[in-house]
């Protein structure tokens, strides 16, 4: 038996990057290399955080230095949602305006 990958319907946008479970200090690089990959390829970078549990210093860390690059380069670089952890975290280390999340907006519940 053979098995024959079809290829993907679409190609993949690079600049859609998605925080889910646990963002800690070992899956910051992963998320290092996805802003990377994104600031490379793409003029826009989103972040949807919707499905995130918790948030660590590392990923903060790499989302400051994200939004700081957006605005240095002028690219677009903004959330497409946040869960209640991710924006309670954000909110309690008073990072929201640092990383670009808008509270009222971006909050899914």
């Amino acid at each position: 038996m053979t098995l024959t990958l079809s290829p993907p319907d679409h190609e993949p946008d690079f600049g859609a990057i998605r925080l889910n479970g646990h963002g800690t200090t070992v899956t910051a690089e992963d998320l290092r290399t996805q802003l990377v990959v994104a600031f490379d390829l793409c003029d826009a970078t989103t972040i949807d955080a919707s499905e995130s549990l918790s948030v660590g210093q590392a990923v903060l860390q790499l989302l400051i230095a994200a939004r700081n690059e957006a605005t240095t380069t002028a690219r677009d670089f903004s959330f497409v949602g946040a869960s209640a952890a991710f924006s309670d975290r954000v909110v309690s280390c008073q990072l929201a305006n640092a990383i670009g999340l808008e509270i009222a907006k971006d909050i899914s519940q």
